[in-house]
């Protein structure tokens, strides 16, 4: 295992066990995991990318949640 998916599972761990506002700070590293994953020709597993997934849902929700009518 290399030292960039030992941080996807750390990530991974970390959003787990999170707050919201946690989850949401912890995103974009999340983002810049799965690109350099990417870039490298690594595979990305599938549960990474949709945990990411579901935080930009979360994060658009809230933007939509606080947006006055």
């Amino acid at each position: 295992m290399t030292d960039l998916q030992q941080r996807a599972t750390q990530l991974e761990h970390e959003v787990e066990n999170a707050s919201h506002t946690e989850r949401m700070a912890l995103q974009p590293q999340i983002d810049r995991v799965i690109a350099t994953l990417k870039a490298t020709g690594q595979i990305v597993p599938r549960r990474l990318e949709r945990m990411n997934n579901d935080l930009r849902d979360e994060a658009i929700e809230d933007m939509f949640d606080n947006m006055p009518v």
